[in-house]
């Protein structure tokens, strides 16, 4: 066998072990594989639980109710409450902390419902480079993490997706809405409305990959490096700084390094220690 189908047959393994799970389910690459591969082994003892709220573009959420029905999934929408805690709120560097802890707390409590043990989520092993607050919530709340358990790496994933056809097996990563906003700027469902409503924008020109960065009045636009250029065309940036000025934002500029992951999580490294 190669690697990966070690992998896969580890991770086969594992879900036979849970016996009734919950997948919080993203539609992104991550999520939708776990949960495909969760149905296979469990079948209807694995449920999908997407959490909405208005950090979650509606697009994205219709399309993660597509898929799960696509997988045959019986699939939960459930509404959290994250921006009601004037913690999350005020953007500090643990933001993703307080977050979890309300979707996951969310989703163990529709667990107990449905007679789960066991709330899964799509974090793995390339995740841990990453400043990952919401770790924290996962552990004190008990969530399962099959993907990092069993080895898996965002390359590991995506092959394994495209294996079983899953139309999300190249899909960009899609942070939440409120990682467009530099930490210690507050997040309003105005501002996620505006971001959301952008980044539209953008994908309609045919921008895949894209942030749309809210610094008060001001929006920073990232693009994959190699788009920088045709964004920064005349007439396509005109077209663009117009659509962003009637969203409701002053000024626009053109990040010239274009989108890198975690750019926003760069400044969070100084208060680190203070958000343990």
């Amino acid at each position: 066998m190669t690697p990966l189908d070690v992998k896969v047959t580890r991770l086969h393994a594992l879900l036979a072990d849970l016996e009734r799970v919950v997948v919080c389910f993203s539609g992104g690459v991550d999520s939708a594989y776990l949960l495909a591969e969760a149905v296979g082994v469990l079948g209807t003892r694995a449920v999908a639980l997407t959490a909405v709220s208005p950090s979650l573009a509606p697009e994205e959420g219709a399309a993660a109710q597509r898929l799960a029905r696509a997988l045959g999934a019986r699939h939960l929408l459930v509404e959290t409450f994250e921006l009601d805690d004037p913690r999350y709120a005020a953007n500090p560097v643990n933001r993703c902390y307080f977050c979890k802890t309300e979707v996951y707390g969310r989703a163990v409590a529709e667990a107990r419902k449905l007679d789960a043990a066991h709330v899964l989520d799509g974090f793995n092993r390339d995740d841990r480079a990453d400043w990952r607050p919401g770790r924290q919530a996962a552990r004190e709340l008990g969530v399962r993490s099959p993907l990092d358990e069993t080895g898996f790496t965002k390359t590991d994933i995506r092959q394994a997706a495209r294996r079983l056809d899953l139309p999300v097996w190249n899909k960009p990563a899609l942070a939440c809405l409120s990682s467009r906003f530099p930490y210690g700027t507050p997040v309003t469902p105005e501002g996620l409305t505006r971001v959301a409503r952008c980044e539209r924008v953008l994908r309609a020109h045919g921008f895949a990959v894209c942030r749309v960065r809210h610094f008060g009045p001001r929006a920073r636009i990232e693009v994959a490096p190699e788009e920088v250029a045709r964004l920064r065309h005349p007439a396509l940036l005109a077209d663009v700084t117009a659509r962003f000025r009637a969203a409701g934002f002053d000024a626009v500029d053109v990040d010239p390094d274009g989108y890198r992951p975690g750019a926003l999580n760069e400044t969070a490294s100084a208060g680190r220690e203070s958000a343990r």
